[in-house]
């Protein structure tokens, strides 16, 4: 059996939902995150922030495109060294301006791809997995990598079968 592993990033709080502004208790791509772990097993690695993003929605978003503009690369709280022991990694996070926040390439550009199965995971309120996949595909270099799959953020917590049939889809 292979050896997974999901990285996610995710936002709790004021969050985009339906047209609106919501307070989650646990984030969309959290939720997401351990559907796919329920269903092919794995370890979750939590991207976190030193800097917290602003607790307002609006703040967060004009900040977020802030570090998308200027190729920002925020600290993180915890690092992963090594992906040295998984066979498929599912790179999950929210949809921020067509792709990742900055923080999960902080993430991934200090790891070695090569020969990894790479999974473009993405929550979002109508822009699909946006740009993500090529994004993944310039940092992730020597990664192989599946079909990814987005997921309707405001539909997260009913999604479970979907994430799942995806997920054992790629993990067979």
């Amino acid at each position: 059996m292979s050896k997974n592993l999901i990285i996610y990033y995710s936002r709790k709080g004021q969050n985009y939902w339906n047209g609106s502004i919501k307070n989650l208790d646990k984030g969309n791509t959290e939720i997401v995150a351990e559907f796919i772990q329920k269903a092919v097993g794995g370890d979750l690695f939590e991207i976190e922030t030193v800097k917290e993003y602003s607790a307002d929605y609006y703040e967060c978003i004009d900040d977020a495109k802030q570090e998308l503009n200027s190729g920002a690369r925020p600290e993180l709280k915890k690092y992963l060294d090594s992906i040295d022991e998984y066979e498929n990694i599912f790179i999950c996070g929210p949809c921020w301006w067509g792709t990742y926040p900055m923080a999960v390439f902080t993430q991934l550009e200090r790891l070695d791809w090569n020969g990894k199965k790479v999974i473009a995971v993405m929550t979002h309120e109508g822009s699909g997995l946006g740009s993500c996949e090529r994004d993944l595909k310039k940092i992730c270099t020597g990664a192989i990598f599946e079909k990814g799959f987005a997921v309707h953020g405001a539909d997260a917590s009913k999604s479970e079968k979907l994430v799942a049939d995806h997920a054992k889809q790629i993990v067979k």
